[in-house]
């Protein structure tokens, strides 16, 4: 599984899964299901792979 995230992408999901997260814990109810995005946000961020990119070709890494 090769990284398909960058350094500013991956930043950028880890804040807003603390946004997602903080929401869904203080609002409850549907909100569960921006936790859980938030969940996969955090999980895809330490990986440094978005299963989602890979049909779409997407690659926010720089080629070295």
């Amino acid at each position: 599984m090769k990284k398909n995230m960058g350094t500013l992408d991956r930043i950028v999901r880890v804040i807003l899964a603390v946004i997602f997260i903080a929401l869904a814990v203080m609002k409850g109810g549907a909100w569960w299901i921006l936790g859980a995005l938030g969940v996969v946000f955090i999980l895809t961020s330490i990986v440094g792979f978005c299963p989602l990119y890979v049909p779409l070709g997407i690659k926010t890494t720089s080629e070295a």
